[in-house]
């Protein structure tokens, strides 16, 4: 049928001439939905082609963004069509059954992944969302600060700066480090727990630095808080808040393991999760401290408290997820963002990213040019390699390496570097060839 005015009337001709019958008849069931991707059983040591095929990357580029902006495994890619699917056949009727029952799937996945209670699981946008929700939401007392570092993304010192002008605390911003590339586990630590006050509520920090690509000794720095907290009351005990996002997807720890009160992090990087998608994960200790921002749709007392007049005062996972209609088919594919790394397995998948980390900066290392701005050491590095090319400025190095069709980024820190992020999606044969287009620039 030509989509013409003529056509639109006969079409609303014949939808006015079936209205009775379409009233007395249910409409026909939809097709059946394609079936979930279903990896291999077993992954060996010869898999990584096959994790290769799975994205829909150029094959005429060496993308070395993972850190930035995913593209979707296969695994996502079918679940999403597969939502799209049937909330273009009966959108009101797939979202009314589907809609709660697929975000609490999604935060299941996320806990069984990072070791936490669904409960415990909240779900956002974004790294972004995360940050400013949490820092916005965490009740202060006078005089209470929060405590950062002067190494930590914009997103967290501007989700912090406008909290206090909320009234939610003050911020003291602490020099963590001046070269990366040297730092220490007892440095890191120190750093930070010397700076710690009785007055100190929050200490909010990042995870893997993507201006640097250094890893903060996270559990170290928790122990001590630990200790500190020992001889504090609930309402002063030090919340370790972390930017988690560029170990979300590239190193093992769970949340336990990492021993923080708030996660938050991004789907649509490391993971390779559904673009627009991310978590919050936080400690009985940390919801306890929290007031949610956005009324949920996840919470069915949230309704009833509304419907009485009782709001609760408490905040869990579901009540902390903002609610509001969304792209749903990318939320609700979250789950099978967990598909590629439970196959492959997070011990193998942090092997692999730090084997090829580790051949990236042993040869820029190398370079005279070069200066690398990233710890050698595994213990303080994650995906994130960041240099400097002499003679260059960041987005110069960014601009002749994709000359060389080798994706790079650059983050606009006061001090921005240019970055290359091999991630499982890459290979060694890649690497080499990222190292060659850098050698050039002698």
């Amino acid at each position: 049928m030509r989509i013409d005015r003529r056509g639109i009337l006969l079409a609303g001709g014949g939808i006015i001439a079936a209205r009775g019958a379409a009233a007395a008849a249910p409409a026909p069931a939809p097709p059946p939905l394609p079936s979930a991707y279903t990896p291999p059983p077993t992954f060996g040591p010869n898999e990584w082609a096959r994790v290769r095929a799975q994205f829909d990357l150029a094959r005429d580029r060496v993308d070395m963004s993972a850190m930035l902006l995913t593209a979707h495994p296969q695994a996502v890619r079918d679940a999403i069509n597969r939502y799209r699917l049937a909330l273009d056949s009966t959108p009101i009727e797939y979202a009314e059954q589907h809609n709660r029952r697929l975000q609490n799937q999604a935060r299941a996945a996320v806990g069984a992944y990072m070791g936490a209670p669904m409960e415990n699981v909240a779900l956002t946008d974004s790294t972004t969302m995360g940050a400013g929700l949490v820092y916005n939401g965490l009740k202060l007392t006078p005089g209470q600060e929060v405590l950062t570092t002067d190494r930590d993304y914009y997103v967290t010192h501007e989700a912090l700066r406008l909290a206090a002008l909320k009234g939610r605390g003050q911020v003291r911003k602490i020099p963590l480090y001046t070269d990366g590339a040297s730092v220490s586990a007892i440095g890191l630590t120190r750093a930070v727990i010397d700076e710690i006050r009785p007055y100190t509520r929050i200490v909010a920090l990042t995870w893997v630095h993507s201006s640097t690509g250094v890893k903060l000794p996270i559990r170290a720095i928790a122990t001590e808080i630990a200790r500190i907290n020992a001889s504090r009351s609930d309402y002063n005990r030090v919340l370790l808040c972390l930017d988690g996002v560029h170990g979300f997807g590239n190193q093992p720890e769970s949340f336990a393991e990492l021993g923080c009160d708030f996660f938050f992090a991004g789907c649509h990087k490391w993971l390779f999760g559904p673009r627009g998608t991310g978590v919050v994960i936080g400690s009985a200790a940390g919801w306890q401290a929290m007031s949610p921002t956005i009324p949920t749709f996840l919470d069915n007392a949230a309704y009833s408290n509304w419907i009485s007049g009782t709001p609760s005062h408490e905040c869990t996972g579901a009540i902390f997820s903002p609610g509001g209609f969304k792209a749903f088919e990318h939320v609700w594919a979250i789950s099978d963002a967990f598909v590629l790394h439970n196959w492959v397995g997070k011990r193998q998948v942090a092997e692999r990213t730090a084997q090829l980390a580790d051949q990236l900066k042993a040869g820029l290392a190398a370079m005279p040019h070069v200066t690398l701005h990233t710890p050698r050491s595994r213990e303080l590095s994650a995906g994130i390699v960041a240099f400097d090319v002499a003679g260059r400025s960041a987005d110069q190095t960014v601009g002749r390496l994709r000359e060389w069709r080798v994706l790079a980024t650059v983050a606009p820190y006061a001090r921005p570097h240019a970055r290359l992020t091999p991630s499982i999606r890459n290979t060694p044969q890649e690497v080499d060839f990222a190292l060659n287009a850098v050698r050039a620039m002698a």
